[in-house]
């Protein structure tokens, strides 16, 4: 690490000295050497042979002749705009005794600002389980709050749960109908499926009443009155559902009444709310233990949805929101290239964005971070882009550090969910899924038959969670995916197994070699060895553009890219059986750090990595 940025500061130095030009080493292009080119580095010389009048070529010979009194170069060529550098052996042994003796924490951490950050993820509903969504979504922000951590900064993680509303009042409105006072356990059903069951079953019902509604003489007259020209039947019932269900439906009325009741405070659904919300908290903590991730705190919609009014104030008293006739308080972000948004209704009543500016005042308050991250999905980014130009209108100290980690939609190979219909793939199935399948692949491989049900249970559990998170992970955030299972778990693709393939290997050579530090080496560094070595080179950086990014996937892609070349190495090199004792310690070092860098990209990235498989 540190011997490659002695080259990168050689590289500035030779343009200082030859043409009395300051350079800085990160406007550089400096990569590594294609393979149709002989050498390890290359340094792209076009950007600045403009600036100093001399051709590419003419710039490249200057620069290699001047870097060959380095005891780091060994030889250079020029093509054309690309100067292509190699390496002295001594270059690379002093880099494996820098990696063998130096920790990647104290690697990642130099030069370093400490920082604070509080990411909020998951936010789930109480009236359903988590789902393939939610799992996407809680894999993000979790390994962002690990990378994030890798560069020792102070970190916070956060969910605000969605806990009240129309659509857990479904839920509760359908077990009192249905359920002859059946539990989680009278039942043994899983707290969060047992009343996201309820929720399905009142949309079930609501969807029974809306289909015989639908041939009455009401629905015919509503039908003929209020339809679009040329609007088909079909179609204008699908646009007028939502006011069948506020305006007519029975079952909807009973529904909102139970809110009214919710928020009236009547004991009697009160504590019918606090019980089911309980069940599917218990639901939610099982599913966290499955993916291994927790919450340093929680923020509910019950007690958050009526802050902001006071922050709304505030806006008014410093003419950055204003009030219409009606009484109802807006903001104009049209200069910003949004639009007014309503903050306070008519009625004196909040909307989501009033919450949330309330929520984000208090989080502030009571937690003082530098940086807040919302984990949300990409169909909130409008309402992202009003809350932050909102508070940065309002000058609050935190509003330039507010980030929208956006995803997009995962599906599955067989199309979209509907959670309304109950075709929403839930996170447990979808774990226990690909457990099935790790436990196929392992078992397919034999090489775990000696160990305990207990211990293959861990490992199965350990594979399915590294294909699981890997598969998610390395897509890029903002970009749509598709999850398969049976792919995730693959060991010859871009996956997770792969990678960890990868690591069990060492460990397997581990066990039948300890492994001894070296001091020096005296034999020729092969290509293979070279290519390892340059991977890990180039990690802190990888793992600085994932912290700027707000974005896990290249860490996930790089640990692709090593195991790969270690795989290539392991095939290519003898290690157990090397040619000298000396090459044998030498490789087996190189081993040990593939290995620990395998271990730590894979660990940000939220996978524990099994010594089997």
């Amino acid at each position: 690490m540190e011997y490659l940025a002695d080259i990168k500061g050689k590289i500035v130095e030779s343009i200082l000295s030859i043409y009395s030009k300051n350079y800085n080493i990160t406007d550089l292009v400096f990569d590594r050497c294609k393979k149709e080119f002989v050498g390890d580095y290359t340094l792209v010389t076009f950007a600045f042979s403009k600036n100093v009048g001399e051709s590419p070529e003419l710039v490249g010979n200057k620069i290699g002749e001047f870097l060959l009194n380095n005891k780091w170069i060994h030889s250079y060529n020029v093509i054309k705009g690309f100067l292509n550098i190699q390496m002295t052996d001594e270059f690379w042994i002093k880099n494996v005794l820098y990696f063998q003796n130096t920790s990647i924490t104290k690697i990642l951490h130099y030069q370093s600002e400490p920082k604070n950050f509080l990411i909020e993820y998951c936010s789930p509903n109480t009236n359903k389980p988590l789902h393939l969504g939610h799992i996407r979504n809680v894999l993000l922000g979790w390994s962002m709050r690990n990378i994030l951590k890798a560069k020792s900064y102070d970190v916070s993680t956060t969910q605000v749960i969605n806990d009240r509303g129309i659509a857990i009042c479904k839920s509760m409105w359908a077990w009192k109908q249905f359920a002859n006072g059946a539990t989680p356990q009278s039942t043994g059903i899983k707290g969060d499926h047992f009343v996201g069951d309820y929720y399905v079953m009142f949309e079930n019902k609501f969807k029974e009443e809306y289909a015989q509604w639908q041939s009455t003489s009401q629905a015919n007259d509503i039908y003929t009155n209020s339809k679009k020209e040329s609007e088909s039947s079909d179609d204008f019932f699908k646009r007028y559902k939502n006011d069948y269900f506020n305006k007519i439906s029975e079952i909807g009325a009973q529904a909102r009444e139970m809110l009214l009741q919710w928020e009236a405070q009547v004991p009697e659904v009160l504590e019918l709310w606090k019980r089911m919300n309980a069940w599917v908290y218990e639901g939610f903590e099982v599913t966290h233990k499955k993916l291994n991730i927790h919450f340093n705190s929680c923020y509910y919609e019950s007690q958050t949805y009526l802050l902001g009014k006071e922050i709304v104030q505030q806006g008014l008293d410093k003419q950055v929101f204003y009030r219409e006739a009606d009484g109802s308080v807006w903001v104009d972000l049209e200069s910003k290239g949004l639009d007014k948004k309503i903050l306070l209704r008519s009625d004196g009543t909040s909307v989501y964005i009033t919450q949330d500016l309330g929520t984000a005042q208090q989080r502030h308050k009571e937690l003082n971070k530098d940086h807040y991250i919302y984990v949300v999905a990409d169909e909130q980014d409008y309402h992202f882009k009003v809350l932050f130009e909102t508070l940065k209108l309002l000058e609050e100290p935190y509003a330039n550090g507010l980030y929208h980690l956006a995803y997009g939609m995962v599906e599955l190979p067989t199309g979209r969910m509907k959670s309304r219909e109950g075709t929403v793939v839930d996170a447990d199935d979808l774990i226990d899924e690909v457990e099935s399948e790790a436990k196929l692949v392992a078992e397919e491989r034999g090489e775990i038959v000696h160990l305990s049900d207990e211990e293959k249970s861990k490992v199965y559990h350990q594979i399915g969670m590294a294909a699981l998170k890997y598969f998610m992970l390395k897509v890029q955030a903002k970009k749509r995916m598709i999850f398969d299972p049976k792919e995730s778990v693959d060991m010859q693709g871009n996956t997770g197994p792969y990678i960890v393939n990868a690591y069990v290997r060492i460990k397997s050579i581990e066990r039948r070699q300890a492994i001894e530090s070296i001091d020096q080496y005296n034999e020729i560094i092969v290509e293979q060895e070279k290519e390892l070595l340059k991977l890990i080179m180039e990690y802190p950086g990888i793992v600085d553009e994932a912290v700027k990014q707000y974005d896990p996937s290249g860490i996930a892609n790089y640990c692709y890219s090593l195991a790969k070349e270690f795989h290539r190495f392991y095939h290519d090199c003898r290690i157990l059986n090397a040619e000298t004792e000396e090459q044998k310690k030498w490789r087996l070092t190189l081993c040990k750090i593939v290995s620990d860098y395998l271990n730590h990209g894979m660990q940000c990235l939220g996978i524990d990595m099994p010594d089997r498989m």
